[in-house]
């Protein structure tokens, strides 16, 4: 809206409407958009304005990151770790599909920004709450990898592309070439018995959410048998 933009730039410049913006300009037009230039455009200021504010890129993504984790819900009191840590990935995974460019920038960074340690910090005391020893606890987090944040590196992910050049439309599913199946059968085999619709090619058509929860879930039961079990490293099988 206009009169919302002009409303934006008589707002005094602060770190908060600078990091929200910036946010907003990645989700828009993807990560590869960002620049202070840019930002400064947007908000209707020089870029030397910015700096009073953030030092450099680097802090910025840091900033956008943290201002991302904080939509994931708060972590409730609940007797169910397995429902507690579910609703919370499912949470994030949201958040996430808001702000595609967010798992890319997460992967960019060499440490955690304060507020991904403190979610992933909760998370393990969930776990821990749970009944799990600090040595499952442990070694679940390495399993769960990014998959705790929302995101996971899937073999067929248009979603990066998206995060990277801002939101575009699908393109319709094609169907797999005739030539291309003969020498991959089994590729063929499963794009064809997809249960999704029009999943006549391997990576379109598919739910991306629905894959995502399902493989969460096969992690979720396995490390529950796990903890039921009393499992620790030091008897892991060699």
């Amino acid at each position: 809206m206009p009169e919302q933009a002009e409303t934006l730039r008589r707002t005094p410049l602060s770190r908060d409407r600078i990091l929200r913006a910036a946010v907003a300009l990645a989700d828009g037009a993807g990560i590869e958009s960002l620049s202070m230039r840019n930002l400064a455009q947007e908000l209707g200021v020089v870029p030397m304005a910015l700096y009073k504010h953030v030092a450099n890129k680097d802090e910025l993504l840091d900033g956008m990151i943290d201002v991302v984790v904080g939509e994931i819900d708060p972590p409730e009191p609940d007797v169910d770790w397995k429902n507690a840590v579910r609703r919370r990935i499912l949470s994030a995974r949201q958040v996430l599909r808001r702000h595609p460019w967010a798992p890319l920038a997460i992967e960019s960074r060499n440490m955690a920004t304060p507020a991904i340690l403190a979610y992933l910090n909760s998370m393990v005391g969930t776990f821990r709450a749970g009944g799990f020893s600090a040595d499952l606890a442990h070694h679940v987090m390495h399993a769960m990898g990014s998959r705790i944040l929302g995101f996971s590196q899937e073999l067929f992910d248009a979603s990066r592309r998206a995060g990277r050049s801002g939101a575009t439309d699908p393109e319709p599913p094609a169907p797999l070439p005739p030539e291309i199946a003969a020498r991959f059968p089994h590729l063929a085999e499963i794009a064809m018995a997809a249960s999704h619709d029009d999943a006549s090619v391997v990576g379109q058509g598919c739910d991306d959410q629905f894959e995502f929860e399902f493989a969460l879930d096969l992690l979720l039961d396995g490390i529950e048998r796990l903890r039921q079990q009393g499992w620790t490293s030091s008897h892991r099988p060699r």
